[in-house]
């Protein structure tokens, strides 16, 4: 296994490219042999990048030195990677030979939260993922399919507010509690109803976690392990409130499997993974579903909101795509409360203009991977723990892999345009990763993006989407790369 990516490959890049030959694959090169931008003494790179607009900076450096190249960030070296089928050799190597940080791992857990699918490893790992897949099987939540629709007419019925009092709304913000309700009913068999307050709601703990984990990640000395600043005792209370919370909901799920029937036919993630739980040798503990929860609301929140915002704020700068996903729209689709799965199933170019966001505005535009034991990708040898910094994005916007790559084209996901066929093109992409521990929320995220937006499209006119300073949108990452203060004006259609 400890050549499994010691592999040829040849990346396409422009005149100006510092690497335009494959990589050799006679005897493995050391890290330190990488390119890569000059570090400074202690510090490495870090001081040369802003930690909100660091996957530009990669990015823009991996255009001067090629597909992989050493930077040290945060006082650790690694190696980045920029080509799509290195990047997915790696993800597909998962968990065997790389896996999450462990760094990050353990900043969760100094934060409060139990290790979830998302950070567990090895054998529980592979306990947690069965139980998470087969909760977001496509049948479960077709299952559940009344109780989305519900929460959409709740967003309806906010943006109609906002409409009537010609109020700017929040995008990002909104999108969230839109996607907290959205996956609170279904993987915890509760109703999370954030849309209609504006009060202290779980969505709001929620929202200092993420950035808050970006942060400390990013963070040269772990100041907070000894001094407690005023963000950090703010996020203690959101994460203990977070806690609190999903307490609440595990005890109502207990309560509720105490019909016999129920526990043999559990509806919601929270109470399979409960039972799974109480089996004899199960592995599995009270932290461990705590700890899915947690995940499940977190990821739930950020991931589909974002693609939901990027999708909304692209499609507002490009009239014709717009109109053409109203028509499909209208044409498609009755009322809200008529709306079926089969029937969203449908809209292919709405479902096209996802695709071309999540091309272009990545959710995700750098992973990063650890190597669990020795081992070699394209050709360089990585030792155990040595971290490989994944760009998401790179391949996705050149021009040889998307003709006018740049633009945003939705045809180009239906076969009407130039260049990869739509199938190579998701290889290409990955939005949802790859390998084994691909997303296993893909396809509730597509189903939630095109409720939203289809109610949107079919209940109301976009006045107007800003940012700002009127300028375009500015990616702002934290940990998800979120549209920086965009908001919208609606008013109904007539």
């Amino acid at each position: 296994m400890k050549h499994l990516f010691r592999s040829t490959f040849m990346t396409r890049f422009g005149p100006a490219a510092a690497i335009t030959t494959p990589v050799s694959t006679s005897s493995p090169r050391a890290l330190r042999d990488l390119p890569g931008p000059r570090a400074w003494p202690w510090v490495g790179n870090s001081l040369q990048v802003d930690r909100h607009r660091v996957h530009q900076q990669l990015e823009a450096w991996s255009r001067r030195y090629g597909p992989l190249m050493r930077v040290d960030l945060a006082g650790m070296e690694m190696m980045v990677v920029s080509d799509h089928a290195v990047i997915a050799a790696a993800l597909k190597a998962r968990p065997d030979q790389f896996r999450r940080p462990s760094r990050m791992q353990a900043i969760v857990r100094e934060m409060g939260i139990a290790d979830g699918v998302f950070l567990a490893e090895g054998a529980h790992w592979l306990q947690q993922r069965r139980m998470v897949m087969g909760s977001f099987a496509p049948n479960q939540i077709r299952h559940y399919f009344p109780a989305l629709r519900q929460v959409t007419s709740r967003l309806q019925a906010r943006w109609q507010r906002a409409a009537d009092q010609q109020a700017p709304i929040d995008l990002q913000a909104d999108l969230m509690r839109f996607t907290v309700d959205a996956v609170s009913g279904l993987a915890f068999g509760v109703e999370v109803d954030t849309l209609s307050s504006d009060g202290d709601v779980i969505q709001q703990h929620l929202d200092r976690i993420f950035p808050a984990l970006w942060q400390r990640l990013n963070a040269l000395v772990p100041y907070w392990r000894w001094v407690r600043l005023p963000r950090d005792r703010a996020l203690s209370h959101s994460v203990r409130a977070v806690n609190e919370a999903i307490g609440v909901f595990m005890r109502d799920a207990r309560v509720r499997l105490q019909d016999p029937a129920r526990r043999l036919a559990p509806p919601n993630l929270l109470e399979a993974m409960l039972v799974a739980a109480d089996e004899p040798g199960s592995g599995m503990r009270d932290a461990d579903v705590a700890g899915n929860v947690f995940t499940m609301l977190l990821a739930g929140e950020d991931t589909t909101a974002t693609s939901l915002s990027w999708m909304i704020y692209l499609l507002s700068r490009h009239p014709v795509a717009w109109q053409r996903a109203r028509d499909e729209v209208d044409r498609v689709l009755g009322p809200l409360a008529t709306w079926q799965v089969d029937d969203l199933a449908r809209l292919d170019w709405l479902e096209a203009c996802i695709h071309e966001t999540m091309r272009l505005k990545p959710v995700g535009p750098v992973n990063v991977l650890e190597a669990v034991q020795d081992t070699e990708l394209a050709g360089v040898h990585l030792p155990a723990g040595a971290a490989v910094m994944l760009l998401m994005r790179q391949d996705g916007v050149r021009e040889s892999m998307f003709p006018h790559a740049q633009d945003f084209r939705p045809e180009r996901w239906l076969g009407d345009g130039a260049g990869l066929a739509p199938d190579h093109a998701r290889r290409v992409a990955m939005p949802f990763g790859a390998g084994p521990r691909i997303c296993p929320g893909r396809y509730l995220a597509m189903l939630e993006i095109k409720l939203a937006a289809a109610m949107l499209l079919k209940s109301f006119d976009v006045i107007s989407v800003d940012t700002p300073d009127g300028r375009e949108a500015c990616e702002h990452l934290d940990l998800t790369m979120v549209p920086e203060g965009v908001t919208m004006r609606l008013r109904l259609r007539a």
